[in-house]
């Protein structure tokens, strides 16, 4: 009998789970989940309660053409209605609230520019069209800043797209290319972000919650506050892991592996170390390393070039950083002004940018409830800004060193509401901020080795899954690259005759192709 074990319990082991049982056949009983944290879900964090604030890191944008993501939802039955299956449930929400933006960024003053328009000159153009035909080791170790002119940055476009994606102009020229070709499909709808899908609550409810429900029902383990330090491996050329070293409350342990048994880790954390503030307090941004999830990576790729290079990605926390907040709010008056203000009911609306920001803020307004105990007369929503390191214009000070009521009333102070107005929702809300270190550092730049294969050459039962895997084609920073790599590891490890659905390439549709070319006109 054979053990499959997991290190990580992020979407990406969560559904290799569900893949081995689903498709390999494999017992549930059979399958461990190893956390060094005592929750489940990695990025998908969201927590709190009413009282005293809700919080989470963020929440990941997805649409129609994640193909394994949802091919792993149609299998998992809903937490709050399980006569339908998750998906069934997103397809619902997505076409009772779809996105159709009528305000996508906002002026300095608080009016609201031609955001139809893309701004480029015909510079911009060329460049943009020439990156998407870049080969990609052309672009190794190359920034975005260096494919483009200055004016581009200032466009409508770049202030839609990388807010929406999270790109910043040092990120990896060839992460931005594999999004421009991933997404040319949205490109005519950049403006209004028209086919951009939510969960029907935050995704550890919608997500997370379902999937743990499932696995647990099937017998699956989950062993909390294990921290994994090392893998032992066999000698020889093949790649064969023997043993898994790891630390618990009550000190060292191995975990043996046996012939036959797999291992899947999740290397490096997107948002590892994370840190939360609170209303009176900044969250600071935690630049010790300390995560398991990097520290077992570096040990892996110690005199083993084909486990990548974790130092590209988690070697610059002042390019791979950027902060979050989420504002639970007790009184209907916020959501009724941003209504008015946005012209969109909450959930509907997508994202609004304040584009000449010193921070760049971003907000979100969901559909309410956004989760799964919130009592009725309580709103949430979320938002970011990227540039953490910048003085806001309203609060002189880093976004960085602000507490939750210091970011809400930078916030406020670009809504441009009445000194009253403004007042009355700081009094109702409580806003606590996220300092990540490593939200963005799968778009460091790179080469084409700095990430490990999925299934290394040679390997005989190790993966490796989520951000830092390679996948050829694909776009990190998504819930489907995560998934993706899950069905790869399960499907080659297990030798099934079985492979993921293609990436999406709307660059063989000549119709996405018209409407791409008529957007760059715009």
């Amino acid at each position: 009998m054979s053990t499959y074990t997991f290190v990580g319990s992020g979407i990406a082991s969560l559904a290799g789970a569900v893949f081995l049982i689903r498709d390999g056949g494999v017992a549930g009983e059979d399958i461990v989940i190893l956390e060094e944290s005592h929750k489940f879900g990695g990025a998908f964090d969201a927590h709190g309660d009413a009282e005293n604030g809700y919080f989470m890191s963020g929440s990941r944008m997805f649409e129609a053409m994640y193909q394994c993501t949802f091919d792993l939802l149609d299998s998992i039955p809903s937490a709050s209605d399980p006569s339908i299956s998750v998906r069934e449930e997103t397809d619902r929400a997505n076409a009772q609230w779809p996105w159709h933006n009528k305000v996508r960024l906002v002026n300095r003053d608080g009016s609201i520019p031609d955001f139809h328009t893309m701004g480029f000159t015909e510079r911009d153009r060329i460049d943009l069209v020439k990156i998407m035909a870049e080969p990609e080791h052309l672009l190794d170790g190359k920034r975005i800043v260096d494919c483009f002119q200055p004016h581009f940055f200032q466009s409508n476009f770049w202030f839609e797209w990388c807010t929406l994606f999270a790109f910043e102009p040092w990120h990896s020229a060839i992460e931005f290319k594999r999004y421009l070709q991933r997404f040319v499909h949205h490109f005519s709808t950049i403006d209004t972000q028209e086919g951009i899908y939510r969960s029907l609550l935050n995704q550890y409810d919608s997500f997370a919650v379902p999937i743990v429900n499932w696995l647990k029902e099937r017998g699956v383990q989950f062993r909390f506050g294990v921290r994994v330090e090392d893998l032992g491996f066999a000698s020889g050329e093949a790649i064969t892991v023997t043993s898994i070293a790891t630390l618990t409350d009550h000190g060292p342990e191995a975990i043996p592996v046996a012939p036959g048994d797999c291992v899947f880790v999740t290397n490096g954390s997107m948002t590892a170390d994370k840190a939360f503030g609170s209303m009176t307090k900044a969250p600071g941004l935690d630049a010790s390393n300390h995560s398991g999830a990097w520290k077992l990576w570096e040990k892996l790729a110690q005199g083993r070039p084909a486990f990548g290079n974790p130092a590209a990605f988690n070697g610059n926390i002042a390019e791979s950083s950027w902060i979050s907040y989420t504002v639970t709010v007790k009184d209907p008056l916020f959501l009724q002004l941003m209504e008015r203000f946005s012209g969109s009911a909450p959930g509907t609306g997508g994202l609004i940018t304040f584009k000449d920001s010193s921070w760049l803020i971003t907000l979100s307004i969901y559909h309410q409830p956004f989760f799964a105990d919130q009592p009725e007369g309580v709103s949430v929503w979320w938002g970011y800004g990227l540039f953490h390191d910048r003085v806001g214009d309203y609060v002189k000070k880093r976004m960085v060193d602000c507490t939750g009521a210091e970011i809400l009333e930078e916030v406020l102070g670009h809504l441009h509401f009445s000194a009253a107005d403004q007042a009355a929702v700081m009094a109702a809300s409580t806003c606590i901020p996220c300092a990540m270190p490593y939200i963005t550092s799968q778009f460091m730049v790179r080469t084409g080795k700095d990430r490990p294969k999925v299934v290394p050459e040679g390997s005989t039962n190790l993966a490796f899954l989520g951000q830092y895997a390679e996948q050829p084609d694909d776009v990190v920073f998504t819930v489907e690259y995560s998934v993706r790599c899950a069905m790869t590891a399960v499907y080659t490890l297990l030798k099934l005759d079985r492979t993921p659905p293609p990436v999406y390439k709307g660059l063989h549709s000549p119709q996405v192709i018209v409407d791409a070319i008529r957007t760059l006109h715009r």
